[in-house]
């Protein structure tokens, strides 16, 4: 790998490179990259692993700059020291897909969201739009189909209207559902060619389907992702949780401030969550505005639609419970 920093104009060269350059060499002799510096930039080549941490290095140097007047070798070794601990994190916290890219968790709530998946077989996630609820899900699927840790990957999704009656749709019933399943489409396409998907869904290996067509079905050695869960009913959340199969993982998301059923039909996601939050093995995890990886007004948005929450019972259905992992 090959990477070239820019430094600002008034970046002190001597002060970050350190006398004849000696900075650099440190870098060199511990992480093993080849450096070279000229003006007002640096070229780094090497791993890909080890040229990011000494970039990240580099930052840290640049950082610690803006408090003292020059750096000491101590100061650039514990520079080096934790950008590899930052390293090796985000190397440990990487979920690998099909897409050269791998998918990271950004936030503490997505970190322990991304844990919770790997430690237990059936996880809930409830958070506001923008929190990386699907997304990482279906990422986890995914990296779990490419690990052969499972066979197959089923998304379901219920088929409500959010607000709106579109009446009857033409064609077929892929083409009917197609409008509700999109959004797990979209965060497929950035983890997976299109051929790919094509060449999965044919093969039975990725399944799509609204959950009206779960009833009946025990899912083996399946990654199986229950998405917009807020708007099922009670007795339909019953009917998927117990499709779980052996050697399968069950994620169920949702943001139970957008419930799109009929007024007086008890939410399932919600009742879920207070009949599960006590039983072992069940992972509840709630994100909160400060996990929202969306556009910066995403946040404001919601904080500014927050006050409207019924008040006096939480997520777990318990009056002033906060929003907790299990």
């Amino acid at each position: 790998m090959e990477l070239t920093i820019r430094l600002d104009d008034n970046c002190g060269r001597v002060a970050l490179f350190g006398s004849a350059d000696r900075h650099l060499r440190i870098i060199r002799q511990i992480l093993g990259v080849q450096i070279s510096a000229r003006d007002s930039s640096v070229k780094l080549c090497g791993d890909a692993a080890a040229v990011s941490r000494a970039a990240a290095a580099i930052e840290k140097m640049r950082g610690q700059l803006q408090t003292v007047d020059h750096l000491s070798e101590q100061h650039v070794v514990d520079a080096i020291a934790e950008a590899s601990r930052e390293g090796e994190r985000e190397a440990s916290d990487a979920i690998e897909v099909y897409a050269p890219q791998s998918v990271v968790a950004k936030t503490p709530g997505q970190h322990s969201y991304v844990a919770a998946i790997r430690r237990h077989d059936l996880t809930f996630c409830l958070g506001p739009a923008g929190t990386g609820k699907t997304y990482l899900a279906v990422a986890m699927a995914v990296s779990m189909l490419k690990g052969d840790r499972i066979k197959r990957i089923v998304l379901v999704r219920p088929a409500v209207e959010a607000g709106e009656k579109l009446g009857y749709l033409p064609g077929d019933m892929q083409a009917k559902v197609n409008p509700y399943l999109r959004p797990l489409f979209d965060a497929m396409h950035d983890m997976m060619s299109f051929e790919q998907i094509r060449r999965f869904m044919q093969n039975d290996i990725i399944e799509v389907i609204p959950l009206a067509f779960m009833r009946g079905r025990t899912l083996n050695s399946a990654a199986v992702i229950l998405d917009e869960a807020q708007n099922t009913t009670v007795g339909q959340m019953l009917m998927f949780l117990t499709r779980l199969g052996h050697h399968s993982k069950m994620i169920v998301t949702g943001d139970d401030s957008q419930v799109d059923l009929m007024p007086g039909q008890r939410s399932g996601l919600i009742d879920a969550v207070a009949r599960l939050h006590e039983v072992d093995g069940v992972a509840i995890v709630a994100l909160n505005d400060r996990d929202i990886v969306r556009h910066r007004l995403v946040q404001n948005i919601v904080n500014a639609y927050g006050g409207e929450r019924a008040a006096g019972v939480d997520r777990f259905g318990q009056p002033g419970r906060e929003g907790q992992s299990t």
